[in-house]
């Protein structure tokens, strides 16, 4: 009988192991190992789970920074057959405490810093039956409900002499999504599809990448949270191709400058508000991040983003993806023949979503279920199939029906697809303004108004409106010393070049405008459209807020 070789992350490891042994992993200014030192570390992980009676199934919660030991536990957990959970520590706590219970977490693994979090969760998780805590200053208070200190249980573990072979479709990761509408949901993958999506990736950021693609010459640091779509499934392409990886642990602007260009990062991932902070600090204005690559998902990379972050060198691409795809999707590489295209046409295509990576297919559909046409314009919502998309939302058949409904995933979000192929978002179907029978694309028109000097940040939501049903209202963070530039005429006036273009119907220029101190946004880097309509739903804030057009 032939061997049946299964599809496990236990073989990405061996790979980066084998490739590079001695590469190094970096945390912070803590930690510095090579590979092997990492593997060791990941055999002495799945030795001490077992001895604490982890086993196929178990599920174990983490809460953590971007961390070596996050990397330890993406192999660890998932190689004993057990469910590593990663958990969101910027949702709110109700919502946070909901997953915990959802899933049914046995052990429970955070940082320090989360102490007083868990603590107050502790009453009402009644599955955790060990906490495990991890500590950077070694030098703290003793907690008596801690079970377990994390560099102790490795220390005293005997590790695995290997990591066992399991059932590729043995499931390896359950996450949650946010909950910005309704409770979070479920979503899991297996070793199978965690397997599959990293050679896609792999493939797609390599031999079809921008700037020369990712090669063994490039140095990794993750920006985008390893509790998030397991930091878009990067680390386990790093560690499969054995680059140097560099984890920046809690996100701090000036230390994250400081890692780039101490170890010399050069590729890395991350959501828009990442990437502004990081091009506003007066840190870079005299540094030399030409060497830096970054791919920028989880909402619209604006082209003044992509041309402020060109000034200092640094080369961005765009990015697609949801959790419910465990992530990526699409990434916006160019064809061959673009390449030839002068620099603004291709940044046009570049800061796009993308083109679908290698075994996924998509396609957009209209209201009546029918493919729109290619050409850039046409919107429908986007779905979706690939080997990695969740097969069901844990614990919730209806909602699982609806989401896979016609053998297809419904991703929820509205698009175009052009002529190469390329799609570009156009709005989540929940925001959608719908007024006097026609839509409203609510991120096309922050789009626009994102190009007025005086605006720092837009979001634009509908509100009811007795004639049109729904009327779009533009909520503004204005940049310092531009507030009086923000009249309702003022805007109205720059949306008017786009109606005159051909680009914006005149019966969807907003007539209601207001300033805000700053626009909420989730821990991803969205704008949070909900906790934005919980603002404007208190009595008396839209009459004292509101500015009118004529």
């Amino acid at each position: 009988m032939a061997y049946n070789y299964q599809l496990l992350l236990k073989h990405l490891l061996h790979q980066g192991l084998t490739w590079a042994p001695d590469q190094q992993i970096i945390y912070r200014d803590h930690v510095r190992f090579t590979y092997c030192s990492f593997y060791q570390r990941v055999l002495q992980l799945g030795g001490a789970l077992e001895s604490l009676g982890c086993g196929l199934g178990a599920k174990i919660g983490v809460i953590d920074w971007d961390s070596h030991r996050y990397l330890e536990m993406y192999f660890g957990i998932p190689g004993i057959g057990a469910i590593l959970h990663t958990i969101n520590p910027g949702i709110a706590p109700k919502d946070l405490l909901y997953t915990l219970v959802h899933a049914e977490d046995e052990i429970l693994i955070f940082h320090e810093d989360f102490i007083p979090l868990v603590e107050s969760l502790i009453p009402f998780l009644p599955t955790v039956h060990k906490y495990i805590l991890i500590r950077d200053n070694p030098v703290a208070q003793t907690l008596g409900w801690v079970n377990l200190e994390y560099e102790e249980l490795l220390a005293n573990a005997i590790p695995l002499k290997e990591l066992p072979d399991l059932d590729e479709n043995t499931i390896a990761t359950i996450s949650y999504t946010s909950g910005t509408t309704g409770k979070p949901k479920g979503v899991f993958f297996t070793q199978r599809q965690l397997t599959l999506q990293t050679l896609s990736d792999a493939v797609a950021l390599s031999a079809l990448g921008n700037y020369g693609g990712v090669s063994k010459h490039d140095v990794y640091m993750p920006l985008t949270p390893m509790y998030h779509g397991h930091a878009w499934g990067m680390p386990y392409v790093a560690t499969m191709l054995g680059l140097k990886q560099v984890y920046p642990g809690k996100y701090e602007i000036p230390r994250i400058i400081q890692l780039i260009i101490d170890e010399k990062v050069t590729f890395s991932h991350c959501v828009p508000t990442i990437l502004q902070k990081i091009v506003g600090t007066p840190l870079v204005r005299d540094l030399d991040l030409s060497q830096w690559k970054v791919i920028v998902g989880g909402s619209a990379l604006s082209k003044s983003l992509a041309i402020e972050a060109s000034r200092l060198g640094i080369k961005v691409y765009g990015g697609y993806g949801l959790s419910e795809t465990c992530p990526v999707l699409t990434i916006s590489n160019l064809k061959p023949g673009m390449e030839a295209w002068n620099d603004e046409k291709k940044l046009d295509w570049m800061i796009k979503p993308g083109f679908t990576i290698p075994l996924v297919y998509l396609k957009v559909i209209d209201s009546n279920g029918k493919e729109v046409a290619k050409n850039g314009r046409d919107a429908g919502e986007i779905l979706v199939r690939s080997p990695w998309c969740t097969q069901a939302y844990f614990k919730d058949v209806d909602l699982s029906e609806k989401l896979w409904d016609g053998d297809w995933l419904h991703t929820g979000d509205i698009g175009t697809i052009d002529e190469y192929g390329y799609i570009q978002i156009v709005d989540r179907f929940k925001d959608i303004i719908k007024t006097g029978g026609e839509w409203i694309v609510s991120l096309e028109l922050e789009k626009m108004l994102s190009s007025f000097t005086g605006i720092l940040d837009v979001a634009v939501i509908g509100i009811p409106d007795q004639k049109w049903g729904e009327r779009p209202l533009v909520l503004m963070e204005s940049r310092s010393g531009c507030m009086d530039d923000l009249t309702a005429e003022n805007l109205k006036t720059h949306l008017q070049k786009y109606v005159l273009d051909g680009k914006l119907a005149a019966w969807a220029v907003p007539d209601f405008y207001a300033c805000i101190n700053e626009i909420p946004k989730t821990n991803v880097g969205k704008h949070d459209k909900k906790a934005l309509r919980t603002l404007i739903n208190q009595d008396g804030w839209l009459s004292e807020h509101i500015k009118l057009t004529n």
